[in-house]
């Protein structure tokens, strides 16, 4: 019972908190990108951008400070060293929770370039959140149903066009892109809808892999793959905020782009398309059986004593 009024009191502050950082760095964030929006001049527009990237990365390394503070979440991180801040990366990863982005956003801060991820359109109703990530150039995609893209099918390159706007605002400078390859949080119903081949993962989509590869190939310096293992089960951000997620494992590999990777029209060229949901493919094989790998270890390490979610 002390245990739970200790764990309840340290995450109501935490969540104070990080609300006053959020305010705190949202009214400077804000003045930089209306100025940015209406001095639409490239040497005032590109200061502008590296500036709201520094507000921001200040606002997650504050954040990435109070979980610390709030929870004893043990963080085993493998495949960071030697990454870099003045170049540009492709990062992939799959995705189980919410509490996935403030993992990744504490490992890669300042370690790699601000990274961008793909948001559903409808975050941008967020309330301070939606219109940060609109000032920090985050590419918001429209996801529609089956039957409107049968009444309406141009509307299946909406999220190409929205995702190569964005990369052509990238060029020229060092930008991390992030990107959920499966397109959406794991769950059993999904896995089992999917019929997916994989233990711990749903079936990789290459389409907007390709799109940043064709807008961006030629300026990314490499591909970060990330896997991130709950080795509990899939928590939730109650889990983390009630210091309740004990281990949390993120194994980082770098991978050149090769010109098979990059060189191909994934709209007309077959052959292309194949190539790279082969390489896909492959790459989420490999990171199931490390997936697996992991659990099992932390298993037989810890012991079957962990209360899992």
């Amino acid at each position: 019972m002390v245990t739970v009024i200790r764990n309840s009191l340290r995450t109501l502050i935490g969540v104070v908190l990080i609300s006053i950082n959020t305010m705190v760095h949202a009214v400077p964030l804000f003045l930089v990108s209306f100025i940015k929006m209406f001095v639409p001049v490239k040497a005032v527009r590109q200061p502008c951008a590296r500036t709201l990237a520094r507000i921001a990365e200040s606002w997650i390394a504050v954040n990435s400070a109070l979980i610390v503070f709030m929870t004893h979440t043990r963080f085993h991180v493998s495949g960071v060293q030697g990454l870099r801040r003045d170049t540009s990366y492709l990062v992939l990863s799959n995705h189980q929770t919410w509490v996935d982005i403030p993992i990744l956003q504490k490992i890669f801060n300042q370690r790699i370039p601000f990274m961008r991820f793909f948001l559903k359109s409808q975050l941008i109703w967020v309330p301070v959140l939606g219109l940060a990530w609109w000032a920090l150039d985050f590419p918001f995609m429209k996801r529609h149903s089956r039957d409107a893209l049968k009444r309406h099918p141009e509307l299946r390159n909406q999220d190409m066009e929205a995702t190569q706007r964005a990369c052509q605002r990238f060029r020229g400078i060092p930008v991390s892109v992030m990107n959920f390859v499966e397109g959406t949080r794991f769950q059993a119903e999904k896995h089992a809808r999917q019929a997916s081949p994989y233990r711990y993962l749903l079936r990789p989509k290459s389409g907007g892999v390709t799109c940043v590869l064709g807008a961006m190939g030629d300026a990314l310096h490499s591909i970060l793959d990330v896997t991130i293992v709950y080795p509990q089960g899939r928590p939730s951000m109650f889990h983390l905020m009630m210091n309740r997620l004990t281990d949390v494992y993120v194994i980082v590999r770098e991978y050149p782009i090769s010109r098979e990777l990059r060189d191909g029209d994934y709209e007309v060229d077959c052959e292309y398309r194949a190539r790279l949901q082969r390489w896909l493919n492959t790459l989420w094989s490999e990171k199931d059986v490390l997936i697996g790998k992991i659990i099992e270890s932390h298993k037989k390490e810890k012991g079957s004593g962990q209360r899992p979610f």
